[in-house]
């Protein structure tokens, strides 16, 4: 059996697998096929994925000899009869995923395998999310127009910059440990009380709301908020917003646009200035200003549009998403190296959304219909 690393498109820098992570496939039996510089953005050159046992072809050779194909995009060719694997957001591109389902193709979504404890070594939505929550507090350190820590020199003293992060998700905590690292006064807003602790161990303030919706059953996702609650959030979300001078949205819902967090009025509350990093930008984003790899300008107020910082540290991202697929991949390849797809494992089914010619995920498939 061969497994197919394909290339990612422009402006993607990470890849499936770096060598190091190649090395243990092969461990598993099987053979590694390598689109012709895959990795070249990563910084693993097609030399490097030789040196550990793997080859190296053009792409569509690549998709021709291989029984799975790793690409964390969705592959745009047509493809048939084969175990595809990925970061594919099925509940958005479920058309993609019935035209894969027609073609014979058994598609695995990585990013939407249950988030229980068994399968933290396997949830590359974590793994990226936390290099997105330090890159996204570097970046509003860069774009900023003050200093962030407290100085307090001769010619004078400089306040803290008051920061506000809205979601305590992995990304919101690996934030809060990077933006109180660099001095900020850090304040933090969730809509599931059961954060509060992770937040302040960290240092940071929690901002309470009262009457949220119970998350628990939710598998770690949010959830939609009654209208009287969303009231409530909104009054309390403006008041630190306008004492804030750097925001951090992470506010998704699976299967749905990003919900508006800082309403417009919000917005154009803050001074001069003041920075927003939306990391929900590619469903829409938690303001209306929001555009995608864009930044705009509101007034003073600087929007930077990111969903993927983890494609501006390519290394260290490739390396833990690598790691994530072969630890799912130990699930569905058998001793000796054969596909061995046992639905009867819960992470197994529950991350796959076509076998047989049919789309087998549920909520894809009422979409999808």
């Amino acid at each position: 059996m061969t497994i197919g690393i394909l290339k990612e498109p422009a402006g993607e820098n990470r890849v499936s697998a770096l060598p190091e992570i190649v090395s243990q496939f092969i461990k598993l039996n099987v053979g590694v096929c390598v689109e012709d510089g895959a990795g070249n953005n990563a910084y693993a050159t097609n030399e490097d994925y030789v040196k550990v046992g793997a080859s190296i072809s053009q792409r569509n050779e690549v998709i021709s000899k291989s029984d799975i194909l790793l690409s964390i995009h969705q592959p745009t060719e047509t493809i048939s009869s084969k175990i595809l694997l990925g970061v594919f957001q099925p509940l958005f591109n479920f058309q993609k995923i019935k035209e894969w389902a027609g073609q014979k193709n058994t598609v695995f979504s990585i990013d939407i395998i249950p988030r229980t404890t068994r399968a933290q070594a396997m949830d590359v939505l974590s793994s990226q999310a936390n290099i997105a929550g330090y890159k996204a507090v570097l970046t509003a350190s860069t774009e900023y127009a003050r200093y962030f820590p407290m100085f307090m020199t001769a010619a004078g003293s400089i306040a803290p910059a008051k920061l506000l992060i809205l979601g305590a998700g992995v990304a919101g905590l690996q934030a809060i440990a990077t933006a109180k690292r660099l001095g900020c006064v850090v304040e933090v807003f969730d809509t599931r009380p059961a954060v509060k602790e992770e937040v302040m161990s960290l240092g940071a303030k929690f901002v309470e709301v009262e009457g949220a919706a119970d998350a628990s059953a939710a598998g770690g996702y949010a959830v939609e908020q009654s209208e009287e609650y969303k009231q409530k959030q909104q009054q309390r979300i403006a008041e630190s917003v306008a004492k804030s001078d750097i925001i951090i949205t992470t506010a998704q819902i699976p299967g749905r646009k990003a919900p508006i967090l800082l309403s417009d009025e919000m917005v154009k509350s803050m001074r001069n200035g003041s920075v927003i990093i939306d990391l929900a930008s590619a469903t829409g984003g938690n303001t209306n200003f929001t555009k995608n790899n864009e930044t705009i300008m509101i007034g003073g107020v600087k929007i930077i549009g990111n969903s993927n910082f983890a494609s501006s540290m390519p290394s260290d991202a490739s390396k833990l998403y690598g790691k994530n697929i072969f630890n799912f991949l130990k699930l569905i390849i058998d001793k000796d190296g054969n596909v061995n797809l046992n639905f009867e494992d819960e992470l197994v089914k529950e991350t796959c959304v076509a076998h047989n010619g049919m789309v087998t995920n549920e909520r894809v498939k009422q979409l999808a219909n």
